[in-house]
């Protein structure tokens, strides 16, 4: 038997041959009566295995040799961290700057009222008269009647009421508004169908 007659059965051996698309199957690989093919993997895959190699390494060197900045997560962290306290600051030096205080001036309460008929009216009506949320028009307070009181709920919210905190919904000088909107003129008046009496009574 010649050598080349020789790698020829050894071939037959190895593969069989699909009648249909000639195409070189390996023996006894069937699996679920599929049968696995002997063919190469596309070009595209093997070059694209090959940048990923070359990706991997070039990302490395650049981290763990010449630690670039874009690439360190404690410098990063260290970046973000940085502006957070910055702008922390900033918030801070502005509610030290900002004095609460009773606005009773014409404008401010309309703007006060603008931001009721906007945001409030939903749980406590129009008119104050309470609906989800509690009566604002007679002397029963629930957390308190002074500005400092309401400023605090409008601040921080009710979660366990469903009400949310407004402080980072509006300004400062936009929920003093209308803090003072609600003392000035809705308390005292007379709503269409009040909400029964809940918490405190104040005189």
């Amino acid at each position: 038997m010649t050598t080349e007659n020789h790698n020829n059965n050894t071939e037959k051996d190895t593969y069989e041959i699909d009648t249909l698309t000639n195409d070189k199957l390996i023996s006894e690989h069937s699996y679920d009566g599929i049968q696995e093919l002997n063919n190469d993997m596309p070009t595209w895959w093997k070059w694209l295995f090959i940048l990923s190699i070359v990706f991997a390494i070039v990302y490395l060197v650049r981290l763990w040799v010449f630690r670039a900045d874009d690439l360190m997560q404690s410098k990063e962290f260290q970046s973000e961290m940085a502006a957070a306290d910055l702008r922390k600051s900033e918030k801070d030096a502005g509610s030290a700057a900002f004095e609460l205080m009773l606005l009773e001036d014409g404008a401010s309460l309309a703007k006060g009222k603008e931001t009721w008929d906007k945001i409030c009216a939903v749980c406590h009506l129009i008119d104050g008269g309470g609906l989800v949320g509690p009566n604002m028009t007679d002397n029963y307070w629930i957390h308190g009647n002074k500005l400092e009181d309401l400023w605090r709920v409008v601040e921080e919210g009710v979660l366990e009421k469903g009400m949310i905190a407004y402080k980072d919904q509006l300004s400062q000088q936009q929920r003093l508004e209308v803090v003072s909107y609600i003392l000035v003129d809705l308390v005292g008046s007379t709503p269409a169908n009040p909400k029964e009496p809940q918490g405190e009574l104040y005189e």
